[in-house]
């Protein structure tokens, strides 16, 4: 698909891309060069705080598993049956 470079360095993304990746308007896009080609992909912005708040916690869940407090199981059944009670 081609698209025309207009004024004020503005182009529009066809709809069909547009629909397939799900984009509505007020989404964000990080727009970059990459070997002289342009990219552009859809990216999620979360408040900082949000982000420090689960860094907190992927790194309290780690120091768990380190201590031996936090199980860890080999795979999703073994921690269904846990859970269960088997």
């Amino acid at each position: 698909m081609l698209a025309e470079l207009r004024q004020k360095s503005q182009i529009t993304i066809p709809k069909e891309i547009i629909m397939k990746l799900g984009l509505s308007e007020g989404d964000t896009l990080d727009i970059f060069e990459k070997d002289g080609s342009i990219c552009i992909m859809p990216v999620a912005v979360y408040p900082q705080k949000y982000l420090n708040d689960l860094r907190r916690e992927i790194n309290d869940v780690k120091a768990k598993i380190v201590s031996g407090e936090q199980p860890v199981f080999d795979s999703v059944d073994e921690l269904f049956e846990k859970l269960e009670g088997h």
